[in-house]
C-alpha cells in the first residue's frame, strides 16, 4: 500500500527530530520510498499566540510503503510522537515533531480519529511543495482531477525551492575558472548546504553568448571528478540536497544518471531524440529549457514584434504534444523559459513578470535568471551589485509561485526569502 506522510518539527534540533522520526517509522514495519526536499515554512499562529511559539517549522513529505491498517499506523505515529516528549499541548504550540498521514493509495477514509486525505492537505503551501517535489500531477483522492501543482497554483503563497550553482568552467559568465578545483568548490558548496538548498547544479559547459562549444569527453572530464566528491560528501546524509546535472550532452547525462544524479538540467530543451530516450528511460526528473541558440546568440532572439510569453508558451505546447507521444512522463519534466537564450534584455523581463504563469499547463516551473546581462541596465557591474538585482527579481517569481529558482548565492536568497515569507503570507 503507497502511503504519503508529512514530516515536521519547529523545536530543537529540527533536522535530527525528522531523521530520527523516519528511523523510528522504519522501525514500525514502514518502507521509506522517496523523501522529499526538506522546506522552511512559518508556524501557522492564531492572533492570540505567545511571541515565543513564533518558531519556522522544517517540512518534508515521505513517500512510503506500509503492511498496516491506516488506523494501525495512526497509533504508531502517536507513539513515536509521545517518544519525543508530545503530549497534550495546544494545536499550535511548538513541536519536535508532527507527523500526518495525507494520502493512503486512492482510499478516503473516516473515522472518530482519521480523515483521509488529509483535511487540510490541499491548502497549506508546506505540505504541497514538498509533495510536488515528488508527485506534482498527482491528484487527490475525492476531489475530482486537479492535480497537486494545480492545488499548489490556487495558493496565495508558494514555497520556492533553491537551486544553486556550480560551474566548473573556465569561461562562464559570472565565476568562469572560479570553482575548478575542490578546495574552492567545496566551501561554495557548504555554504550552500548550510542554507538549506534544495538542488546543486554542476555545469561543465559555458552556454553564455559568444562561448566555445566543448565536446562530451571535455565536459565530463570537468564534471566527474566534482560530482564524485558531491556523492561521497553526501552519501551519508539522508536529507541531503538533489544532484543535477547540466547538459545537452546524451552521453554526459548517461553516465551522470549511472552515478546516481537525481536530475538533468537540458539547456537543449530536450528536443534530441537521443536524450528523449534517455529521458524516457531513465526514471528521473528533467528540466527542459526554451532556447533559440546554444550557446546563446545575441544576434538571435525571439521576433520583437511578438508576445515573447506567447512565442514560449507555444513551443512549449508543441513540446508536451510531442513528449507525450514520445512516452515521456509529464511529471518528471520541469519546464525552464530559458531567460536570455534567445531573448533580448525586454523579452526576458517580459517573461520573468509572467513565468509562474506557466505553470497553469500542468509542469514545474524553473527559472535560472542570476546575474545575467537582461539587468545590466538597471543593475551594477560588480558581483554584489548583480546579486541583489537577482534577489529582487527572485522574489517576485517567488510571489508568482514558481517552483525551483536557480541562483549563484544561495545563502542570501534563502535568509531573504526566510524575512520576506513571514510577511508575505
Amino acid at each position: 500500500m503507497r502511503v504519503y506522510l508529512g514530516l515536521g518539527s519547529n523545536l530543537g534540533d529540527r533536522r535530527d527530530h525528522l531523521l530520527r522520526a523516519i528511523d523510528a517509522l522504519e522501525a514500525h514495519g514502514l518502507s521509506i520510498a522517496r523523501v522529499s526536499p526538506v522546506v522552511e515554512s512559518p508556524a501557522l499562529l492564531p492572533d492570540s499566540a505567545p511571541s515565543h511559539w513564533n518558531l519556522s517549522y522544517l517540512n518534508l513529505v515521505l513517500e512510503c510503503t506500509v503492511r498496516c491498517t491506516p488506523e494501525q499506523l495512526r497509533i504508531r505515529i502517536d507513539g513515536i510522537q509521545r517518544a519525543f516528549g508530545r503530549s497534550g499541548e495546544s494545536h499550535w504550540s511548538p513541536r519536535p515533531i508532527d507527523i500526518d498521514i495525507l494520502l493512503w493509495d486512492r482510499e478516503c477514509i473516516e473515522t472518530d480519529r482519521l480523515t483521509i486525505p488529509h483535511r487540510d492537505l490541499t491548502c497549506r503551501s508546506f505540505v504541497l511543495a514538498p509533495l510536488a517535489a515528488l508527485e506534482p500531477r498527482l491528484t487527490i483522492p475525492g476531489r475530482g482531477e486537479r492535480t497537486v501543482l494545480d492545488y499548489s497554483v490556487a495558493l496565495d503563497q508558494h514555497i520556492p525551492l533553491w537551486m544553486g550553482i556550480v560551474n566548473v568552467t573556465p569561461d562562464s559568465f559570472s565565476d568562469g575558472g572560479r570553482f575548478v578545483d575542490w578546495s574552492r568548490i567545496e566551501p561554495h558548496v557548504s555554504a550552500m548546504i548550510e542554507s538549506g538548498v534544495h538542488i546543486i547544479d554542476v555545469g561543465g559547459e559555458s552556454t553564455r553568448p559568444g562561448a566555445a562549444p566543448v565536446d562530451s569527453a571535455m565536459e565530463w572530464s570537468r564534471v566527474e571528478p566534482v560530482l564524485e566528491r558531491l556523492i561521497e560528501r553526501l552519501s551519508e546524509h539522508r536529507l541531503r540536497p538533489l544532484l543535477s546535472l547540466d547538459t545537452r550532452h546524451r552521453e554526459v547525462a548517461e553516465k551522470g544518471l549511472n552515478l546516481g544524479l537525481d536530475i538533468i538540467n537540458d539547456v537543449g530543451g530536450l528536443t534530441s531524440p537521443d536524450m528523449v530516450a534517455l529521458a524516457r528511460e531513465s526514471g528521473r526528473d528533467w528540466v527542459a529549457m526554451h532556447h533559440v541558440t546554444v550557446p546563446a546568440d545575441p544576434q538571435a532572439t525571439l521576433p520583437p514584434d511578438r508576445d515573447p510569453f506567447e512565442d514560449v508558451e507555444r513551443w512549449l505546447k508543441r513540446r508536451m504534444e510531442a513528449w507525450d507521444a514520445q512516452g515521456l512522463d509529464l511529471g518528471r519534466i520541469i519546464f525552464d523559459p530559458g531567460i536570455g537564450f534567445g531573448k533580448d534584455s525586454l523579452q526576458s523581463l517580459r517573461l520573468l513578470r509572467r513565468a509562474g504563469e506557466f505553470r497553469r499547463h500542468g509542469l514545474r516551473v524553473l527559472v535560472g535568471h542570476s546575474r545575467k546581462s537582461f539587468m545590466k541596465g538597471f543593475s551594477g557591474t560588480g558581483e554584489a551589485d548583480k546579486d541583489l538585482a537577482t534577489l529582487g527579481a527572485s522574489l517576485h517569481l517567488c510571489a508568482q509561485g514558481v517552483d525551483i529558482i536557480r541562483v549563484h548565492n544561495v545563502p542570501l536568497h534563502a535568509t531573504t526569502w526566510r524575512g520576506w515569507s513571514h510577511l508575505a503570507g
